[in-house]
């Protein structure tokens, strides 16, 4: 169990912390006193030190205190928000997290659970910082992916030379299409497959139809979106402050503004474009032209697929593990609810694919993205045979992807 320490004057935030469920809280006044809580019990029991923010340097100097004379201690600063400066220093000298200093019994609770389940990691001042909440592969794994890669490289290679020739004979352009994805540890790498489009497709995109696309979303009278756009840095503040009742009327009180380098927007409307770009990558469309005869052949057996050997033999796959994710989708799976999704092998096949399979099909995001957290938290080699022997059984798909 990991001791919860609260350092501050907050009668609030006291009287939070009576109520999380199973921590019994030792409230402090100052550091001295603080650093006595976590020194007098065991040398190697663990401390969440939730600091309550104050004068900044007061601050300073009782956060640097407890971080050279207290052993095994995790400092999460209770603050509002902070400017850049003031970040700087707090990191500086010594705090682990922030919070904000109104959060609820359940975003505390949270926050202690979160850091509970990564105790060894967190504690271990011999882990070097680089090795925080980074996985590692075990050697049982990266061993069998080395020697299946190797071996269906080796069995299949007359298919991938064949396969190769045919793209390359039936329309110009690389043999090979390559694609960011993120996997293990967020890792960036590029995701391999055979070409199965021609190389103008996106030009032909722009030319079909949008009744054409399966996905598309029709709306009539859609409302205009109102988009606030200034320069950068002074000319923006000055801007904005032109703007005066025009843009309160507008925007909310709590309204959150984002600045970019040539743009300032509401952090609402922000949202609404992005999901728009999202929506409008995903593009079906029956009997796509853009697709070569040798691509919807290659596409149906999975053939297109084959490279990515060559990804589980460089190391950025698996065999087994969660689905690499585009960029766009990674970003949105950053919170701690799905952080475990990425602290496990990315993988050729994976465990929401066969249960999708025998659902038919019919899965959602919530669903595939817990079925990936499952994986990441249970895997072990008799799972990976059994996703292994699954797959075999619906290599072949009944329709197109």
């Amino acid at each position: 169990m990991i001791g919860v320490v609260y350092l501050g004057n907050n009668p609030q935030t006291e009287e939070r912390m009576k109520y999380l469920p199973g921590r019994q809280v030792r409230i402090t006044r100052n550091y001295m006193e603080a650093a006595d809580e976590c020194k007098s019990h065991a040398h190697n029991e663990h401390y969440i030190i939730f600091y309550e923010k104050n004068v900044r340097t007061e601050d300073v100097t009782a956060i640097t205190y407890l971080r050279k004379n207290c052993e095994g201690v995790y400092i999460i600063l209770l603050t509002d928000k902070l400017n850049g400066e003031e970040r700087t220093v707090y990191q500086q000298c010594g705090i682990n997290d922030t919070l904000d200093t109104k959060a609820s019994v359940t975003e505390l609770n949270k926050k202690l659970q979160f850091i509970s389940n990564r105790e060894s990691i967190l504690f271990d001042t011999q882990v070097s910082k680089k090795r925080i909440l980074r996985f590692q592969i075990p050697l049982w794994k990266r061993s069998f992916d080395i020697l299946c890669s190797l071996l269906g490289i080796l069995i299949l290679s007359p298919v991938l030379i064949i396969t190769a020739i045919a793209i390359k004979l039936e329309s110009r352009g690389p043999v090979l299409f390559k694609s960011k994805r993120v996997g293990t540890n967020y890792k960036v790498f590029d995701f391999l497959k055979f070409r199965s489009m021609y190389i103008d497709a996106e030009e032909r995109l722009k030319e079909l139809s949008k009744s054409n696309n399966q996905y598309a979303e029709h709306h009539e009278d859609a409302d205009p979106k109102t988009t606030l756009t200034a320069p950068l840095g002074d000319e923006a503040e000055q801007t904005m402050m032109e703007m005066g009742m025009e843009s309160d009327m507008m925007i909310s009180d709590d309204e959150t503004m984002l600045v970019g380098d040539d743009f300032v927007m509401a952090e609402s409307d922000f949202n609404k474009q992005k999901e728009e770009e999202i929506s409008n990558a995903f593009v079906k469309i029956e009997n796509d032209p853009r697709v070569t005869k040798v691509g919807r052949f290659i596409r149906k057996y999975s053939i297109d697929e084959l490279p990515q050997l060559f990804n589980i033999l460089k190391g950025d796959m698996s065999v087994v593990g969660n689905r690499p994710l585009p960029l766009y989708e990674a970003e949105k799976l950053t919170a701690d609810s799905s952080i475990d999704r990425f602290m496990a092998p990315a993988g050729l096949t994976g465990l929401w694919q066969v249960e999708e399979r025998g659902k038919g099909g019919n899965m959602s995001a919530e669903e595939r993205k817990q079925l990936d957290i499952t994986y990441g938290q249970t895997y072990n080699f008799k799972l990976d045979m059994k996703i292994i022997f699954r797959t075999l059984f619906s290599f072949i798909q009944k329709e197109n992807v």
